[in-house]
C-alpha cells in the first residue's frame, strides 16, 4: 500500500492529492494514509502536507525501490520486475533461491549487503546505500560450457553505463572487474544452475561503488578499492545507473543470445586492461608470469609465456597485474 501512495504522490508532483482522495482511491482510512506517509517521509521523501489541501511530494531520496526505478527504465524484460529489500545477506542468496519461479530478467537489488560475496568467495564491500548491490535472474538458451562467458558479456555493459552516466573512462580486468583510474568499482559473479546439457538458471551478481565516504572503508581495501563519487567529485544518482545498467545488460545480452560471443569480443578487447601488459595468473596448482596477448573469439585469455600461449579460462584463476592492483 506504500508504493501505491508513492505512486499517486508522483503522478501528482505538481499538485496537492488530499487523504480523502488516496483513502477514496485505494479503499484504506485517512488514518492508513496518514501512517504511510510518514512511512514514506521517515525513507527519505520530502512530502509537504497542507491543511484543506493534502500533500504533495517535494523529492525523492536516492533509493533503488520498484517506484523509484521502474519509470527509468526502457528495458523490455530485464528489471520489469524488481524485488527491493532494505538489506540482506547477499542478493544472490535470495535470487537463487526464487529463480526457479521467476521469469527471466527478474532483478534482486538491496541497499546493502552484510555478507555480500565476490569471485572466489572473496567478500563484497556493500554499505548502505553507498551503490548498486544486485543479482539478476537470466535463463539464457546456450549451453551450459558458454554461460562463462556472460560475465564479459555484462562487464561490457557496466563499462558503457558508468561511461554514459558519469563521463568516466573505465575499463574491464578480466574478466569481471571494472576498473576506473586505477581503482577497483565494480565486480561481477555468475552462478549457473544446469543440467548436462541444458541452463536452468543463472544469477548475474553486480556490484558497483557509487557514492560514499572514504574513512569508513575498510583499511586493507582502501588501496584497492573505489567509489565513482570520488572519481568524478559528485555524487552519483544510483536509480539512474542502475537504470542505464539494465538498459545496456539487456543490449549486450540480446546481442549475445542471438549471435554468440563474437557479438562481444571486439568490446572486450576495446575495454581490455589487460592486453599488452605482464601479468601474473593464479591458478589452483600454480602461478606463472606472461604478457597478455589477446581475448579469444570464445572468451579466453590468451597469455605468451615461455615461448608459448596459454589459454585462460574465466572462472578458473585469479589475473593480477605486475604493477598496481591491475
Amino acid at each position: 500500500m506504500k508504493g501505491k501512495i508513492l505512486n499517486q504522490l508522483m503522478a501528482n508532483r505538481q499538485k496537492y492529492i488530499s487523504g480523502q482522495d488516496l483513502s477514496h482511491k485505494l479503499g484504506v482510512s485517512r488514518t492508513a494514509v496518514w501512517k504511510y506517509i510518514n512511512s514514506l517521509k521517515q525513507q527519505g521523501y520530502q512530502i509537504e502536507a497542507v491543511s484543506n489541501k493534502g500533500y504533495r511530494l517535494l523529492s525523492s531520496p536516492d533509493v533503488l525501490t520498484p517506484e523509484e526505478i521502474y519509470p527509468l527504465l526502457t528495458t523490455s524484460a530485464l528489471g520489469r520486475t524488481i524485488i527491493h529489500k532494505e538489506s540482506l545477506a547477499s542478493t544472490s542468496l535470495l535470487a537463487k533461491e526464487i529463480a526457479p519461479q521467476q521469469h527471466e530478467g527478474t532483478v534482486v537489488v538491496a541497499e546493502e549487503q552484510t555478507k555480500g560475496r565476490g569471485r572466489l568467495g572473496r567478500q563484497w564491500y556493500s554499505p548502505r546505500s553507498g551503490g548498486i548491490w544486485c543479482s539478476v535472474i537470466l535463463k539464457p538458451e546456450i549451453r551450459p560450457d558458454k554461460a562463462y562467458q556472460i560475465t564479459q558479456v555484462a562487464a561490457v555493459a557496466v563499462v558503457k553505463a558508468v561511461g554514459e552516466i558519469t563521463g568516466l573512462a573505465a575499463g574491464i580486468k578480466w574478466p569481471n572487474d571494472i576498473i576506473v583510474n586505477g581503482k577497483k568499482v565494480c565486480g561481477i559473479l555468475t552462478e549457473m544452475n544446469a543440467e548436462a546439457d541444458i541452463i536452468n538458471h543463472i544469477v548475474l551478481s553486480i556490484g558497483i561503488n557509487v557514492n560514499h565516504e572514504g574513512e569508513s572503508v575498510p583499511s586493507e581495501l582502501r588501496d584497492k578499492i573505489g567509489f565513482l563519487s570520488s572519481q568524478c567529485g559528485h555524487a552519483i544518482s544510483r536509480k539512474q545507473l542502475l537504470a542505464v545498467t539494465l538498459s545496456k545488460l539487456e543490449d549486450e545480452y540480446k546481442a549475445f543470445i542471438e549471435n554468440g560471443f563474437k557479438a562481444t569480443v571486439a568490446d572486450c578487447r576495446k575495454y581490455s586492461l589487460l592486453l599488452g601488459s605482464e601479468v601474473q595468473v593464479t591458478q589452483m596448482d600454480r602461478t606463472y608470469r606472461g604478457t597478455a596477448v589477446d581475448i579469444s573469439g570464445e572468451g579466453l585469455l590468451l597469455i605468451q609465456t615461455d615461448g608459448r600461449t596459454v589459454e585462460v579460462i574465466s572462472g578458473d584463476v585469479s589475473v593480477r597485474g605486475i604493477k598496481g592492483y591491475l
